[in-house]
């Protein structure tokens, strides 16, 4: 266990190295920070001084490994549109990706895997039939559309909801959230379910798709045949080998929900991660924009060796095989 430990994270020591190394090619190949700094009208010595400055007159790896010492400190310098430490911007705006991301993935848990079981015993009803029916849907319609529908509907027509903003937050240090207050959960509805029902289909169309393989077993057959009820048979066996693998596609998709709110929160102006990273890409605020990737790629490398373990102690054949030497 421990050895395997420390393999995955070596490996993820290198998968943040090479993150790091393409973020810093951000720096090289998108533009001159200088001009943004200075303008169009600055003068050749103030471009020199300005890059001196900088450390912008050094080689490449020179300038690579100051890069990546300062953001092993969580540092990235300035921010070329706002003028602030990029590493405060990061810290005022996670809270809200993290909430945002935290309840669509609760979301997409709750509804996705009963609808997939249920999908699975009831195959052939009708109500199974809507469920696949409405995960086609969800698979196939782009995130901004359907974004702009539940707008359309909730917010314009209805009036229900609001359309844009995170509502009323409690601020502790530099942690906000909106979830203990009843606008704050107005607000996250419409952008939580846009996020959501992507994975909630994909999930609920991968339980239904484990629960019927494992429904065909030689185990369950065995159970059914030692007169043991139906209630037993699929929540009690089936559905407990049935999550599994649905655990480590979960666990994965946590971390594409981070990528996904980039889309939602521009949709719904909500005010994180991913809005930020579009108002930077805009404004070609190249050290806000490798702080983000950097940022997102710690997270998947996190979330996936959590699964990894996860993965590691719940399914025995895998402690068999390493002591094995397999």
């Amino acid at each position: 266990m421990f050895a395997y430990i420390v393999r995955r994270l070596a490996q993820a020591g290198v998968v943040m190295a090479a993150v790091a190394f393409i973020s810093f090619l951000l720096f090289q190949y998108v533009g001159d920070p200088i001009v943004y700094l200075l303008g169009q009208d600055a003068t050749p010595e103030q471009v020199r001084r300005l890059r001196a400055e900088l450390g912008l007159d050094q080689p490449f790896f020179v300038q690579f490994w100051h890069f990546l010492a300062h953001a092993i400190q969580g540092e990235f310098g300035v921010s070329l549109r706002q003028g602030v430490q990029v590493s405060g911007l990061i810290a005022e705006r996670l809270p809200a990706t993290l909430e945002l991301v935290f309840v669509a993935g609760l979301l997409s848990l709750l509804v996705g895997v009963p609808m997939g079981v249920y999908a699975a015993l009831r195959r052939g009803s009708f109500t199974s039939q809507v469920f696949m029916t409405i995960s086609l849907l969800g698979v196939s319609l782009p995130t901004f559309l359907i974004g702009i529908l539940l707008i359309l509907v909730f917010a314009v027509t209805l009036g229900w909801l609001p359309s844009f903003g995170r509502g009323e937050v409690v601020q502790w240090g530099w942690w906000s959230s909106g979830l203990i207050t009843a606008k704050g959960w107005r607000h996250v509805i419409l952008p939580a379910v846009t996020l959501a029902i992507f994975q909630l289909t994909l999930i609920m169309r991968l339980v239904r798709a484990e629960m019927l393989e494992v429904l065909r077993t030689d185990y369950i057959k065995f159970a059914r045949a030692r007169g043991l009820s139906n209630r037993v048979v699929h929540f009690g066996h089936a559905l407990k080998n049935t999550l599994v693998p649905v655990m480590t596609i979960t666990g994965l998709q946590l971390g594409g929900l981070i990528a996904f709110a980039i889309i939602t929160e521009t949709v719904f102006q909500w005010p994180g991660m991913g809005l930020l990273f579009i108002q930077a890409v805009t404004f070609a605020d190249i050290p806000v924009m490798a702080a983000y990737l950097c940022l997102t790629a710690l997270i998947f490398v996190i979330i996936n060796l959590i699964v990894d373990l996860l993965y590691f102690a719940v399914d025995p054949r895998l402690r068999v095989d390493k002591a094995g030497g397999h």
